[in-house]
């Protein structure tokens, strides 16, 4: 599962990106932000952000959503600009 950073939640965390696989592989959204937040204050502090906007295999969910070995997921504030 590749995990994706974009814009301002790119710059607050300061990387673009991480990947999870193994048995460690979070089986929801839910799951995937719990492990993220384990990282460290500033995981826990962006995926606390009430307007963070939230995408799987580039289609915006909300919610808790089901994730797979294969699934991209993207994080993003939700005003991005080109």
């Amino acid at each position: 599962m590749r995990v994706l950073f974009f814009a301002s939640v790119r710059e607050r965390l300061g990387t673009a990106e991480c990947e999870f696989d193994g048995e460690a592989l979070p089986a929801d959204l839910d799951a995937l932000r719990e492990a993220l937040a384990a990282r460290g204050d500033a995981f826990r502090e962006v995926l606390a952000q009430p307007n963070l906007v939230c995408a799987v295999n580039q289609a915006v969910v909300h919610g808790n959503a089901a994730l797979g070995p294969g699934d991209e997921v993207a994080f993003f504030p939700p005003v991005t600009g080109g």
